[in-house]
């Protein structure tokens, strides 16, 4: 299929060419791709080795027609206008060529023909025998000129019918391409037109709470600064998150202390309700906003080494955005040739491991003795992972094949992190996480984007596992989307919406997390979060509020009841509970912030240069490192360099995989260097789990397994 048939396919396909296929046992196969995974059943042995010799050679054949259409369109310059028109002319004269190779076709079977009776005629007459045999080595001849004629002619004739079939599909793609800049430029005027009647609309307010009664009949399908001094998006565009409208509503209620509080109890400020509401202190809840990034929290780690502050400053270059934005409507982004002015200096394996910034939120999980107290903990370090993204509109680097990422802080923090690329297509990480103090967390990650025009939507796809050594509790939730807005006109922004469900696999706890998508015409705070914690039999213990940019805050419920019912139809639930205690606030950015991307103080030594990692580590990555250093023209031949080595590895790679077929021997493709696919217990879906063997190296310093990548 063409990449338009491909963005069309019904739900639930699984796209062959970047599938994953494996046998589990004599009758059963596991199809994977990203985190969709379908497990086949056949009647015999024999039955699924046919199934899966017709899938592999079915993926060689995706494979192959994937590689022709990018090698044809993945990297060329956006075609203009003058091109299309360009190709116009051409396409007539070919035709008008083809039209007189068909009358040239005509005249030669015609004058064949004739030539052939004339000769059949010159034989019937009375010659001597010598004219005779003359005349039948002419016809001889002429037989044979007339069979080569005849194969030339139907030649001629399948060309003209392929060369016709071809001038339609061209006709046919240029015409959509026509259609999409047509479309594109009628909504960069409304673009426009909006943006300039909300700036007059804004002029001439006095302030904007004052003003927003003469904003709101012009701000349907525009955007203004929100409170926090951020664009909104178009009203229109809240319908994109149609997955939240089922979430479940409720109300709030603050009880009075004095009549909950017991007596003889000593209790601090920040909790009116009894001591046996909270199994941990509060100095343990409070410490989350108390402690920063500087301060070491743990009596059994080293003091901490003295790390970068800053980077060099973010050069000011000029880039011709729409020059590069016309040709990408409808592709997916890892497709997309983008020079490093859209990136930020730290690849996607960085930007993973920029998860961990608030582990210490874990740590104090690791001491909840109640499943659901634990719950909270885990929920809020859920929503700080999306804090750094406020204002960090840049592009991670994509990852190479087998890039790996290290971030070693067990002797002062009591963490080690390793990512490495375990997919290009689609692009796949996997992320392991040991805490000395009792947590493990584990993922692997498929990011999938659409450039639509005015938004970029970022959807990661995948499980995210956290288990605590000494309860054994495990975790698993999946994120929310990830929508930056404004790509054409105006000030970058991101939001966050969507819902996350945090299971505990062992007590069968919940938290269902909303993340409310930002619309200027909603009287909510922005970015705002809310959730519950709710036990196995589904009854709520804490409500959790906040937004995903600046605190989460946890409040135990007392009572619930339900309320009235809302305009939509849906009974609200009224939780009575006790003031609410910060489990999480973001740490304030260092000094300087706007010029190094906004970089957080975490993200300002994930690059910094360190020895004795691994030679495929993203440290070493050369294009990154100009980048940094603000040598962004030689960074862009660097990255060209780099992408076209790995995609000369792949077109290797999958010439062996054709050639293993077509000799009948099985090709395992790539493996990762130290992570494995196992099918997981818990999702039943194949995960790249570390299969160890990565610091042990690092100890010996072998690097000897490490493919050269960069």
């Amino acid at each position: 299929r063409t990449q338009a048939e491909m963005a069309h396919t019904c739900r639930g396909t699984i796209n062959l060419s970047t599938a994953h296929i494996d046998t589990e046992d004599s009758c059963n196969i596991v199809l994977s791709n990203g985190g969709r995974t379908y497990h086949l059943k056949a009647n015999s042995e024999v039955e699924r080795q046919r199934w899966v010799t017709a899938l592999e050679l079915a993926k060689a054949k995706a494979i192959r027609m994937r590689n022709n259409q990018s090698d044809d369109s993945g990297d060329e310059e956006p075609t203009s206008q003058s091109d299309k028109s360009e190709l116009h002319g051409p396409l007539k004269t070919l035709s008008s060529k083809l039209e007189d190779l068909s009358t040239c076709n005509e005249l030669i079977a015609k004058h064949g023909a004739a030539l052939q009776r004339s000769l059949s005629e010159l034989e019937s007459l009375r010659l001597p025998a010598d004219s005779g045999e003359k005349i039948k080595a002419v016809n001889e001849r002429a037989t044979l000129f007339r069979i080569t004629s005849n194969a030339m002619i139907n030649a001629c004739r399948d060309f003209l019918d392929l060369a016709e079939s071809h001038s339609r599909k061209w006709q046919r793609l240029l015409q959509h391409e026509r259609e999409q800049r047509i479309r594109l430029e009628e909504t960069i005027e409304q673009l426009a037109k909006q943006h300039n009647s909300l700036e007059r609309a804004c002029r001439g307010a006095p302030g904007l709470a004052s003003g927003t009664a003469s904003i709101s009949s012009t701000a349907k399908a525009g955007s203004v600064q929100s409170a926090k001094g951020e664009a909104s998006d178009e009203d229109e565009e809240t319908e994109y998150f149609d997955a939240m409208e089922d979430a479940p509503a409720f109300i709030t209620v603050t009880a009075d202390p004095k009549h909950h509080r017991r007596s003889g109890s000593n209790l601090s400020g920040a909790s009116e309700g009894h001591p046996e509401d909270w199994n941990l202190e509060d100095s343990v809840f409070e410490s989350s906003n108390q402690s920063s990034y500087n301060e070491s929290t743990g009596k059994d780690l080293l003091p901490r080494k003295r790390r970068r502050t800053r980077i060099p400053d973010k050069p000011n270059y000029s880039l011709n955005l729409w020059s590069i934005m016309k040709n990408c409507i409808g592709k997916e982004l890892s497709k997309i040739p983008m020079p490093v002015n859209f990136n930020e200096p730290l690849s996607m394996l960085q930007r993973l491991t920029e998860d961990l910034e608030y582990h210490e939120l874990l740590d104090k999980a690791v001491k909840c003795e109640s499943s659901t107290e634990q719950m909270c903990f885990v929920a809020a370090f859920s929503v700080s992972s999306y804090s750094t993204t406020v204002h960090r509109t840049a592009k991670p680097f994509n990852p190479l094949l087998g890039e790996t990422y290290e971030l070693d802080r067990l002797e002062e923090l009591g963490f080690r992190s390793l990512c490495e690329q375990v997919s290009h297509h689609p692009p796949a990480a996997a992320h392991h996480v040991y805490s000395r103090r009792g947590w493990t967390l584990w993922q692997e990650i498929t990011i999938a984007s659409k450039f639509r025009g005015k938004y970029l939507s970022i959807m990661p796809l995948g499980a995210i596992h956290l288990e605590f050594h000494s309860s054994g509790n495990h975790y698993v939730w999946r994120k929310v989307t990830s929508t930056v807005h404004n790509i054409i006109v105006g000030k970058l922004w991101i939001d966050q919406s969507g819902e996350i469900e945090i299971v505990n696999h062992k007590s069968k706890d919940k938290c269902q997390l909303k993340f409310t998508p930002y619309s200027y015409f909603s009287r909510d705070v922005p970015r705002k979060v809310t959730g519950v914690v709710s036990d196995a039999d589904g009854k709520a213990h804490y409500v959790m509020s906040g937004t995903w940019d600046e605190k989460m805050e946890c409040s135990k419920i007392l009572h619930s009841s339900h309320g009235s019912t809302s305009t939509e139809g849906k009974q609200k639930t009224v939780y009575q509970t006790l003031s609410p205690k910060v489990l999480w606030r973001k740490y304030p950015l260092p000094e300087n912030a706007e010029n190094m991307y906004f970089f957080s103080e975490l993200a300002l030594t994930l690059n910094e240069p360190e020895e004795r990692v691994a030679p495929t580590d993203s440290r070493l990555r050369p294009d990154q490192r100009l980048m940094e250093s603000g040598r962004w023209d030689e960074a862009n031949v660097e990255k060209q360099r780099l992408e076209e080595k790995q995609r000369a590895v792949r077109r290797r790679r999958e010439a062996e995989a054709v050639e293993a077929l077509e000799e009948g021997k099985d090709y395992e493709g790539y493996i990762p260097l130290w992570f494995e696919r196992k099918l997981d217990a818990v999702t039943g879906e194949l995960i790249c789990v570390y299969k160890g063997g990565y610091w042990e190296a690092k100890d010996k310093q072998d690097w000897s397994v490490c493919p050269d990548i960069f």
